[in-house]
């Protein structure tokens, strides 16, 4: 049991959903904007200067970088919802105990209550970091 109220859960199910479709139209206006080649300017300048190259990548990076952003959100939210539908919505992923509510308000497509999240970062900080 999620230890979750009917309305309280409808509220977050609405919340999810919300935030949902923000971020897929998001999406689509980001991927419209890349092939619309917003950067053009900058990256086909023949005689563009090293910087100009360098923030022409730059901005490129950054564009596919929230776009992967929104694309994993989307994914924590589709998996919430699926969670919901097999009625463990709100349960911690580690320990089996109840996510705050204040918590799944804050971050609705949460895995983990606080206690487990923080450990759960302290333990795989920077795992996804690349080295050289």
């Amino acid at each position: 049991m999620n230890g979750l109220s009917q309305t309280q859960q409808l509220w977050l199910e609405q919340l999810l959903n919300q935030r949902y479709w923000t971020l897929l139209e998001e999406v689509r206006d980001a991927l419209e904007q890349s092939g619309q080649q917003q950067y053009a300017e900058i990256i086909g300048n023949a005689a563009a200067d090293p910087g100009d190259a360098a923030i022409a990548d730059a901005l490129a990076d950054l564009h596919v970088a929230m776009i992967d952003r929104q694309i994993h959100e989307l994914r924590d939210i589709e998996a919430a919802r699926q969670r919901m539908l097999d009625h463990i919505y709100g349960v911690c992923l580690d320990c089996g105990n109840r996510i705050a509510f204040d918590r799944l308000v804050a971050y609705p497509a949460a895995v983990r209550c606080i206690s487990c999240q923080q450990l759960y970062e302290k333990t795989h900080a920077g795992e996804n970091t690349p080295s050289l």
